[in-house]
Parts: C-alpha cells; sequence; structure tokens
C-alpha cells in the first residue's frame, strides 16, 4: 500500500471532526459555521456558502458562510429555479470553472469584486429530498476533482443531519418537552432506516426493523457500489433510548461519510478502524457499537466481511450452517484493535441472515428466551420461500412463542439470498 500523505491524513482527521459536530452540544448555526470553515480547509479552497431553502420552497437563504463579504453573502435572491441549482437537485455536482463568463453565473459583478474564479456546487438532501446547498469557491481557475466533489458532499450529508435534528428537536421542545422529544428522535431513527430494501441483480433482499421503545440503537444500511455489489451493514449501539438513538445517529453519518471515500474490499480494515476510534472517542463507559459491515458482489458471488463483536452473520446453504465471525473487539473499547477480513464464496441458493441480538433474545412471559436454535430452526424452515416471505414468517414464528409478553431489545433482520444472473446484451438479469 502506497504512504499515506500528509495532506490525506490532514484530510481524514477532518472528516472524523465533522461526524462528531451534528452530536456536539452546539446550536445550529454554531454546527453550520464550523462545517462551512470545514469544508474550506479541507479542501483547500477560499470560501464556502451554505444556502437552505426557506419555509415555501422556492428562495434559497444564506445561513453561512466562510471566506466571503457580507457584501456578497447580500447580494440577491438565489431560487431553487437557478440552473445550477437545479442540476445539483437533481443529484450532480456542478463545476463552474470560470464564474466571471459563465452564462450561469447571475451575479457576475459582485463575484468579480469579492474576486472568485471556480465554484462547486452540491446539494444537502435529507431521505432524497433536496433541503439546500453547499458551494466551494477557489480565487483561480481550478478543476474540482472527484476527492473534492466526495469531500463537498460528505460535508453536505452533515448539514443535512444537523439541519433535521435541530429542527426536530425544536418541535420537540416547543411540544411537550422531553414526551415529545422522544417521540421526534424515535421518527428521526426511522427515517434513517431504508424503507426498502435495493433491488440487485443476482440478489433477492429484504429487511426489517421492530423497535420495542420509541427509540433504540439498533439499525442497518444498504450501500451501493456497482451495479452488482452492494454494502450491507448491520449495528447495536449498546443503550436504550435518547443516548443510544443520538450515538446511532452520528455513527451511521460517520459509516456514510468513510463509505463515500474509502472503497473497495481493502477499505473494510481502514473503515473499521476509523469507526472503531470515533466510538473510543464518543462512546461513555460501559458504551459500545457492535456492527458487522460486509460487501457482497453478485457478479463474483463473493461476500467479504468484517463481524466487530456482533452476532455472526448465517450462511445457510443445504440445509448447513456456517456463521460469519472473523473480525475482531466490539466498537468503542479499544482504539488500538486489529481486525480481521475474511472473503466467503457464495453459491446459488445460499441465503445469508444479518441480525440484531433483539431477534434471539426476545422472551416469553415465562423468561424462556426464543433463542438461536430455534431462530435456526424457523430459518431453514421457511427458506424456500422469497426473502421477504422468509422474515415475516420467522417473526410469525416467533409470536408464537413470545405471545404477548413485552420486549425490552429492538429487532433488526436483513435477508439475503442468492440467485443465477447472466449477462444478456450487456445487461445483468437475474
Amino acid at each position: 500500500m502506497a504512504k499515506r500523505t500528509k495532506r490525506q491524513i490532514e484530510r481524514d482527521e477532518q472528516i472524523y471532526q465533522l461526524t462528531t459536530l451534528v452530536a456536539g452540544e452546539f446550536s445550529l448555526q454554531e454546527v453550520l459555521d464550523k462545517l462551512a470553515e470545514a469544508a474550506v480547509k479541507i479542501v483547500a479552497v477560499k470560501a464556502c456558502s451554505i444556502r437552505l431553502l426557506d419555509g415555501e420552497a422556492v428562495d434559497l437563504k444564506m445561513r453561512s458562510t466562510y471566506g466571503l463579504s457580507e457584501q456578497y453573502r447580500n447580494k440577491g435572491v438565489v431560487s431553487k429555479n437557478d440552473t445550477v441549482v437545479k442540476a445539483a437537485f437533481a443529484g450532480k455536482a456542478v463545476v463552474l470553472d470560470d464564474m466571471r463568463v459563465d452564462g450561469r453565473v447571475k451575479y457576475k459583478e459582485a463575484t468579480i469584486k469579492e474576486g472568485l474564479v471556480s465554484q462547486l456546487t452540491v446539494a444537502m438532501q435529507f431521505r432524497g429530498r433536496a433541503i439546500g446547498v453547499l458551494r466551494l469557491y477557489s480565487p483561480r481557475p481550478r478543476r474540482f476533482d472527484e476527492d473534492d466533489i466526495q469531500l463537498a458532499r460528505a460535508v453536505a450529508s452533515q448539514c443535512a443531519v444537523a439541519i433535521t435534528n435541530a429542527k426536530l428537536y425544536a418541535e420537540a421542545v416547543e411540544g411537550a418537552r422531553m414526551a415529545e422529544q422522544v417521540r421526534l428522535a424515535g421518527l428521526v431513527q426511522r427515517k434513517m432506516i431504508p424503507k426498502k430494501a435495493p433491488q440487485i441483480p443476482g440478489l433477492d433482499i429484504a429487511a426489517t426493523y421492530i423497535p420495542c421503545f420509541d427509540v433504540g440503537g439498533d439499525f442497518y444500511d444498504f450501500l451501493r457500489i456497482s451495479e452488482n455489489c452492494i454494502v450491507v451493514l448491520i449495528a447495536d449501539v449498546i443503550g436504550k433510548g435518547v443516548p443510544a438513538a443520538l450515538m446511532m445517529s452520528c455513527f451511521r453519518s460517520a459509516v456514510r461519510a468513510y463509505a463515500d471515500i474509502e472503497r473497495g474490499s481493502k477499505a473494510i480494515r481502514i473503515i473499521t478502524s476509523k469507526l472503531n476510534k470515533m466510538a473510543c472517542s464518543e462512546c461513555s463507559d460501559g458504551e459500545f457499537i457492535t456492527f458487522f459491515y460486509a460487501i457482497i458482489d453478485a457478479e463474483q458471488e463473493t461476500i467479504t466481511y468484517c463481524n466487530c463483536g456482533h452476532e455472526p452473520t448465517v450462511l445457510i446453504r443445504d440445509g448447513q450452517i456456517m456463521e460469519l465471525e472473523k473480525g475482531g473487539l466490539v466498537l468503542g473499547v479499544d482504539p488500538q484493535a486489529e481486525y480481521e477480513i475474511e472473503t466467503v464464496e457464495l453459491r446459488d441458493g445460499d441465503c445469508l441472515l444479518f441480525y440484531t441480538d433483539g431477534l434471539i433474545d426476545a422472551a416469553n412471559f415465562d423468561g424462556e428466551l426464543w433463542g438461536r436454535e430455534r431462530m435456526l430452526e424457523a430459518a431453514k424452515k421457511f427458506i424456500a420461500g422469497s426473502a421477504e416471505q422468509m422474515i415475516k414468517n420467522m417473526l410469525g414464528y416467533r409470536r408464537r412463542f413470545v405471545g404477548l409478553a413485552r420486549q425490552i431489545d429492538d429487532t433488526s433482520i436483513v435477508v439475503v439470498k442468492t440467485e443465477k444472473i447472466k449477462k444478456q446484451n450487456g445487461v445483468w438479469k437475474g
């Protein structure tokens, strides 16, 4: 592996700092100001601006800047119908090589007076809905590269989380104080859980999340790498209520920020190490995070994974059970912990079962746990159906055992079943 430059090390440290801002005790304005400053320093540009849609969702109001004059901040209205903004809202990273002559620039005189030349614009989005734009400015002609774009998107992602969390928190305080706060925290958490599994040629994927309280520490996510390759991750923040939910939110943001920068199976060890250091810094005494990170390549028919103290993912093949256990300690205990990575070949008809301990720790009125053996029995019993039907049947099987007994832990399940795929006329088909 090539020796990392001092600049790369500094960028990694700065990105880590971004992920801690959202969970810090700062007002929304303080967070936006710190994020704008961080963006300038990370990408090494002159200035940054953050604009948000107003209440009527028409114009974008300037909410924070770094390195820009008051005159430029107040130069005029920017609408969501602006050409550059519309392109950014459509998911593009828009680069203006020379704002002084680009026809898409509305305020050329103010731009020239400010000494700005090149501009990069990316959207801030939450749950697929654009809420504003982040812009970076350079005083000289500059080709913003892919690293700059990914870093800008990471900052924009943190802005979106900070803005959404702050709005929901304000609503809670104005309502029924703590009861309302907990309700909204649960709403934010559930919005972070994917509503449906992605469609990947060669894979049948389904997932579900069942909270036992308004908020909790479980989460799972899917990050698509390519047409036939996907990251599946599942985690459990040990703790309950609002503190666990806040940690989960911070941790999820960190995972996505790091995954945007580090790509490929070799990146699993790097990402896991960074997440562990973050958890060691942020977790209080007695708190930690179990985590399972897997890259499933349907074309190569492999799963490459790291298990950080989580319940082992189960691979079911021809009625036999294989547990994916390679990895290391839970996150948040030892900042110097090292982690193993393993690649396992997949076959047609294989079934992967990812889950949190709430699935097997469900108890009936006699205090008897459903347990791992009953889970495996149910998994093998219902493996013939689709991934979605398998989850429904397993939960129904568990429900008959526990009855109406109240549960004390969240349940998260992800099932991935492999199917043969062939490439026809350049298109992958299951």
